[in-house]
């Protein structure tokens, strides 16, 4: 028993010291930003995911079903997160792109 708490305490101490989930580095495609350099941070097992670049808006994306998510955007350090129109859908051609079904607007990370 005593092993047990001391194993669990150790590991316990060991997450706590470690950043949730680590940034790292990739290319990002935004219909009004173009293709730049980016992190990309996977925010869940379901594959979301949060891309950052330094003068860009940082985009999350959350999956909530199968193939199909919703987008907030900030677009200043510190601000609010702004929720873009419509559903996203994962491309069928390139698995890495997401497009709205309203506007069209298409996010991508490689």
């Amino acid at each position: 028993m005593k092993l047990a708490r001391a194993s669990f305490a150790a590991l316990l101490a060991m997450l706590m010291v470690m950043p949730a989930a680590m940034a790292k580095e990739a290319r990002c495609f935004t219909t009004d930003d173009g293709e730049y350099g980016c992190d990309f941070q996977r925010l869940d097992e379901a594959g979301s995911f949060r891309i950052s670049a330094a003068g860009k808006p940082t985009f999350e994306l959350w999956i909530e079903a199968d193939g199909q998510g919703f987008v907030s955007a900030t677009y200043e350090a510190g601000g609010r997160a702004v929720p873009l129109p419509g559903t996203y859908f994962r491309a069928k051609k390139d698995r890495a792109c997401w497009k709205s079904d309203a506007t069209e607007t298409e996010i991508c990370a490689w």
